[in-house]
């Protein structure tokens, strides 16, 4: 075989011509420029960064009332309490009812029933103990924020066409966590 050309035929009888071995061909060096890949690559990478809408935040946007030494009156029967405890239990009573523990699904339910019978008089009070889990605090304020498209269509369906939403946090009381302890 003849050095370089594989098995080409190379050192075996030709068909024509003279009988002998073959030249071996000369490789050609072959050399790929990268320099125009890469200004492309930079200038594709320019362009996605410049015309792609940056994701902003998501933040859950509350107001905070100025800090009053004047109480607040509030009708109990129009008070609906939700307590979290510390393991993770959520309760939550009408007025003076006694407590009630209720799973994060039924949530939702239970703050539209009451605010379309209470005709949007209803307002939400969240306790959530200190050491409760922040997930699960963002989680109920994310329920209590879903239900507002269902509120507001069982109010206009009451004749009711403007939404006053009432909601506060509170801290939690002694009273409060002794309500809850055994259940």
């Amino acid at each position: 075989m003849a050095g370089g050309g594989g098995d080409l035929g190379g050192g075996k009888s030709q068909r024509r011509g003279k009988k002998g071995k073959r030249k071996a061909k000369k490789r050609l060096g072959f050399r790929l420029d990268m320099t125009p890949l890469v200004d492309i690559t930079f200038l594709l990478l320019t362009f996605f960064m410049l015309t792609t809408s940056m994701i902003t935040p998501q933040t859950m946007e509350m107001n905070v009332p100025p800090e009053m030494d004047v109480p607040i009156e509030v009708k109990q029967s129009e008070l609906l309490t939700l307590r979290l405890r510390e393991d993770g239990a959520i309760f939550y009573n009408m007025g003076l009812d006694a407590p009630e523990k209720i799973a994060l699904k039924a949530l939702r339910k239970v703050v539209i029933d009451q605010n379309v019978q209470l005709k949007n008089r209803c307002i939400v009070v969240l306790k959530a103990s200190a050491n409760a889990p922040y997930g699960l605090v963002v989680s109920i304020l994310d329920e209590l924020n879903m239900a507002e498209p269902e509120i507001l269509s069982g109010l206009k369906a009451a004749g009711i066409n403007e939404r006053k939403r009432k909601f506060t946090v509170a801290p939690m009381e002694a009273k409060d966590i002794e309500e809850i302890k055994g259940l």
